[in-house]
């Protein structure tokens, strides 16, 4: 592959789709096209679990100071850590 970064990836992962949509590309080249639009979105994949992992939150605790708590998707943050 080589996208060497998310917006380049999702970007061609696009066009790939359009072009696939569009139906005028011979079979081969689109079993072709179709190979790399699914290396595209496992490596978007990747990069995505790869960021969800990293992200963590400041929570002002008692006393005034800060601790990090790791983030919960789709739960609200109610300030106390989650439990991975």
């Amino acid at each position: 592959m080589t996208e060497k970064n998310f917006e380049a990836a999702i970007k061609r992962l696009e066009e790939i789709v359009q072009s696939l949509e569009g139906g005028e590309m011979p079979l081969g080249k689109s079993l072709e096209v179709f190979e790399e639009g699914m290396q595209l979105a496992g490596y978007c994949s990747n990069e995505l679990e790869t960021a969800e992992k990293k992200v963590s939150l400041l929570v002002q605790g008692s006393g005034g100071k800060y601790k990090e708590t790791p983030f919960r998707p789709g739960r609200e943050n109610d300030g106390e850590p989650s439990e991975l």
